[in-house]
């Protein structure tokens, strides 16, 4: 089949309309080319399902004379000057219907209908406004970007963006769970699989569908209005610059604000491009994030320690601590429920005070009885009369549990409740006081040589006195490492023999899965403090009573897992959202609808960096800050999420990731001495958060700067 198209001038600049037009088939038809043309040999199985589209219009009947309906097709092609001006070309392309009669410019005879359709590219196609039936009201599959001369900008913008998605997951939601794996609620597998079903679901499915242009409007897009291609630029040098600075961070194992990465990034980029000026410092703009260093951990820390003192003070040290912690499992599940309500499920919903309080007070109680409908009554038989014959799956029998007849007797050798040891591997202060006197003794020792023994620490055992722990139960100084903190050594054979290449795959994708957290957060390092004193002077309870709020405190991570997806990752992504917009559409709006398909690939990075590399903010935000056990991380999670709820209300700063911090801190400070936290790891991550937009800022400043004031060739 031949192409060929017939070339006519526009009589209009602005509206599109064109001054030529094509008599014949169902209607007069009107091409209008601006000082591009359209080349019709490439993108040809674009160029087919347009024919297929327009086939169906082209076979309805004709109007008869010259006062016939018909339409014009134009489409608006960007033209970009020499010297880095961005304005529109003159050339419109616009499908309407047509109030005058064709004029007598005819195609050549030669030329059938079905072969003018075949000129009609995808992209007129898809910029139509007024399609007439059976068109209305659909869009083309397929779309050809405007600002095309700007595809290596997009393409760069679009690796650096998978590769800021995976940092986000390595630390923003890494942070989430440390506390989880840290108090040994969750294992690190467990962990990654709650994680990976919750962030992606929650991008997927609820995830945002709009976000704005400039988070929280730094910078006025309105400043690129004459040059979108000036603002696709500076996306591209946003997500690197936040890019590279995350990976840093994540390596170094600091928990820092994606967030205030990315709001660096505009920093640095609206001051090379438009000038610093420009930059919003009032308190709705860059100003919120340094206040954000006092106000989001002052009051998560607060909150933090007020709930885990009232814990501890009315349960954990009382007289049948067991049982009051069975009993209060249905008052939190309410606390925390409402919390999260108020957190993410009615933001943006424009209701009445007297309607919130009905939502909120219906879904805690709908969510309170499913929990003592199911979950009470498991735990009544597992824990408070010991069945050991009971499975995970017995959990959905409910109350018909409490009937259920006593369990046999105990086999020799079995464990009977198969609740954990959540303190394994800390020692108490009695013990701690004994190890090291132990310690101090056989230093003194000498052999008969005169040699001091050679024993290995790791491999010693002290036994504690027997007044605090039978002998029968030796614990060792220092927990070995753990088999599964470290791939297995690579297998014999050849490089590409399956064995060793299912070693490889395991090794890059599933390395961080196979990390011990808890052990490694024991190692020494440079902001470590004396960790066996620290953990020491926090009290250790019952471990029945902390199985107790290991479930509360999987429902609270799980739960702001799902929500971090449904609403953080929009936020997260919003740059590229930006970018893709203009670079798409050649246009800037104040916001940006956000396709499933970047949702979809957004969550996936997210969980992948969790995957492969969230082990590092895990071991920091963990054992290394302050002992974490069910109850006190159960109060952590619950302290950051009621913070965000009021500081929401209140319209304050805030940062989940310090929330976090600050609710860790404040727990660790209500244990009763403040030597149970550790001040080096706190200055550490403080430092953290104070360099994030300074030097998000300055890298992603000096790269646009760079690239704008780059020499050029002289023509």
């Amino acid at each position: 089949m031949a192409f060929r198209t017939q070339r006519r001038t526009c009589s209009g600049q602005r509206n599109g309309l064109g001054g030529g037009s094509f008599s014949g088939g169902s209607g007069a038809v009107a091409l209008c080319h601006g000082a591009a043309h359209v080349s019709i040999l490439a993108d040809v199985p674009l160029r087919l399902l347009a024919i297929l589209e327009l086939t169906v219009l082209a076979s309805t009947p004709p109007a008869p004379g010259p006062g016939s309906k018909g339409f014009e097709l134009c489409s608006l092609v960007e033209s970009q000057p020499r010297h880095g001006a961005h304005s529109p070309c003159p050339a419109a392309l616009a499908l309407a219907p047509s109030a005058q009669a064709p004029r007598d410019t005819r195609p050549d005879p030669q030329l059938s209908r079905l072969d003018y359709l075949s000129t009609i590219s995808p992209a007129e196609l898809h910029t139509s406004t007024s399609l007439p039936t059976p068109f209305a009201g659909r869009r083309a599959l397929h779309t050809m970007a405007v600002l095309h001369q700007y595809d290596y900008i997009f393409a760069l913008t679009a690796i650096f963006a998978i590769l800021d998605a995976w940092n986000i997951g390595a630390n923003d939601v890494a942070n989430s769970f440390a506390t989880s794996v840290s108090s040994r609620s969750l294992t690190m597998k467990q962990a990654m699989l709650v994680a990976a079903v919750c962030e992606f679901s929650g991008s997927a499915t609820v995830g945002a569908r709009v976000a704005d242009t400039i988070r929280n409007k730094i910078v006025d897009p309105h400043h690129y209005e004459s040059s979108p291609g000036v603002l696709l630029l500076a996306m591209m040098c946003t997500i690197i610059g936040s890019s590279i600075f995350l990976t840093i961070a994540t390596r170094n194992g600091m928990p820092v604000s994606t967030t205030h990465s990315i709001i660096g990034g505009f920093v640095g980029t609206a001051t090379a491009s438009i000038g610093i000026t420009k930059v919003n410092w009032g308190w709705d703009g860059v100003s919120q994030v340094f206040a954000a260093w006092v106000i989001t951990p002052a009051i998560s820390g607060c909150l933090g320690g007020i709930l885990f003192y009232c814990t501890k003070r009315f349960i954990l040290t009382r007289q049948h601590a067991v049982m009051r912690s069975f009993y209060s499992i249905p008052f939190y599940t309410f606390l925390t429920i409402s919390a999260l309500t108020i957190w993410k499920g009615i933001q943006g919903v424009d209701l009445s005070t007297r309607h919130v309080l009905i939502a909120i007070f219906t879904t805690a109680s709908g969510v309170t009885l499913l929990q003592g409908f199911f979950l009470m009554p498991f735990l009544w038989a597992r824990v408070i009369k010991e069945d050991w014959t009971l499975k995970w799956y017995h959990i959905f029998q409910g109350p018909l549990l409490l009937y259920r007849s006593l369990p046999p007797p105990t086999p020799v050798g079995f464990v009977k409740t198969r609740i954990k040891d959540y303190y394994r591997g800390h020692l108490t202060r009695e013990e701690l006081e004994y190890v090291r006197a132990s310690e101090t003794l056989l230093e003194s020792v000498q052999t008969d040589n005169g040699e001091q023994p050679d024993l290995d620490k790791d491999d010693v055992w002290i036994l504690p006195p027997p007044a605090i722990s039978p002998p029968a139960t030796p614990r060792p100084r220092s927990e070995a490492r753990s088999s599964s903190e470290f791939i297995p050594p690579r297998p014999d054979g050849s490089w590409n023999s399956p064995r060793v290449m299912a070693w490889k795959v395991n090794r890059v994708l599933l390395r961080g899965i196979e990390k011990d957290v808890i052990s490694m957060q024991k190692r020494n390092a440079v902001v470590t403090w004396d960790l066996e004193d620290m953990h020491a002077r926090a009290a250790h309870y019952d471990n029945r009573a902390e199985y107790m709020y290991s479930a509360l405190q999987i429902l609270t991570a799980a739960t702001a897992s799902f929500t971090h997806g449904a609403n953080d990752v929009g936020n997260a992504i919003s740059p590229f959202t930006t970018a893709y917009e203009v670079w798409s559409r050649g246009e800037i709006p104040d916001t940006v609808d956000i396709p499933i398909w970047i949702l979809c690939a957004g969550g996936a990075s997210l969980v992948l960096g969790l995957l492969t590399y969230g082990y590092h903010v895990m071991r920091t935000l963990g054992n290394r800050l302050t002992l974490i056990s069910p109850s006190r991380g159960f109060c952590m999670e619950l302290a950051s999420a009621l913070t965000v709820v009021m500081a929401t209300r209140l319209q304050l700063p805030i940062s989940t990731t310090q929330c976090i911090t600050g609710a860790t801190v404040g727990v660790g400070l209500a244990n009763g001495d403040w030597r149970c936290i550790n001040p080096k790891l706190v200055a550490w991550i403080y430092m953290g958060w104070i360099i994030t937009v300074p030097a998000t800022a300055l890298l992603s400043g000096c790269l646009m700067g760079l690239i704008l004031n780059a020499p050029r060739w002289e023509t």
